[in-house]
């Protein structure tokens, strides 16, 4: 089981170029993926992301690339001899044409646009898409590892989570009969109250006591209960993304709980339902972690 929480780090370096690649990710419903890389690798915009998809099936994703270039000449700066003639030729032009003095020195005419011109050194594709694949597997597979020992420590604070509602169910099934008996034990007192030394008709009593428990019982929503603590505890156990199944089941027994508290009309199932319904939504913030 895996974490949306992760992080991991890689780098991988040749003679010309450093490159390094840093993945972070936090929880999201769905997978998100956003790759912040230099200008000259936007060529492997769409490669990365599909790397990543092939490790992470949910999650908001950074991936963070930098680049240096180790080479010795970063910029190439040429000389336009054409587009410099052309303004030569133009301003003697003006000169002739308006009788002006003719006045232009190299320095003046260097700092015409175009004259000079500043090109980025093109950069290896071949050897940068190597230099990435060896980078963002050392970065992936340290992601997805700290995704793993996050996720392990989910699934134990969860299977602790589930243990404790089993004893919970556990505790309303004991207090049930004995919540009926004495029910069964106050209608007796108040009947015999009013009745004095009268006799009781059991057949009414019972009836009552038939009414009473078909009302109060929530034996179905204990059994759902347990059927939903051991599909959580199967799937806990899967090697896939079982984040949006748990929160299904997670929601069940939410519904359960509910439906239990609003049965109750004894305080101290009542209570237990409380400290139920305490614990599933702990669990349910815990497994929006989960991818």
């Amino acid at each position: 089981m895996l974490s949306m929480t992760g992080f991991g780090r890689g780098e991988a370096s040749t003679e010309h170029y450093k490159l390094e690649i840093e993945i972070k990710s936090v929880n999201h419903r769905y997978l998100d993926i956003n790759v912040r890389l230099p200008k000259a690798l936007n060529f492997l915009d769409t490669t990365v992301r599909n790397y990543i998809k092939s490790y992470a099936a949910r999650g908001k994703i950074d991936v963070f690339i930098y680049l240096e270039n180790l080479q010795s000449q970063k910029e190439i700066v040429t000389y336009n001899h054409d587009i410099a003639e052309a303004y030569i030729t133009g301003i003697r032009k003006i000169s002739e044409d308006f009788e002006l003095p003719f006045q232009l020195d190299a320095y003046q005419l260097s700092r015409f646009p175009d004259v000079f011109c500043a090109e980025e050194q093109e950069f290896d594709e071949e050897e940068l898409t190597e230099l990435l694949n060896r980078a963002i597997a050392v970065a992936a597979n340290a992601f997805v590892e700290s995704r793993r020992i996050e996720g392990e420590k989910l699934k134990c604070d969860l299977l602790d989570k589930i243990h404790s509602i089993g004893r919970l169910i556990e505790q309303i099934a004991e207090r049930s009969p004995q919540m009926l008996e004495e029910y069964r034990q106050r209608i007796t007192d108040k009947v015999q109250e009013l009745l004095g030394d009268g006799h009781i008709d059991e057949n009414i009593l019972a009836t009552e006591m038939v009414i009473y428990a078909d009302k109060i019982c929530v034996d179905e929503e204990m059994v759902r209960l347990r059927t939903h603590i051991e599909h959580i505890e199967e799937t806990l156990m899967l090697d896939e993304s079982v984040g949006r199944k748990l929160d299904f089941l997670t929601q069940e027994m939410n519904r359960e709980s509910n439906t239990i508290l609003s049965k109750s009309n004894d305080i101290k199932i009542s209570d237990i339902g409380i400290d139920l319904k305490t614990i599933i939504e702990k669990i349910r913030e815990q497994i929006q972690n989960i991818e």
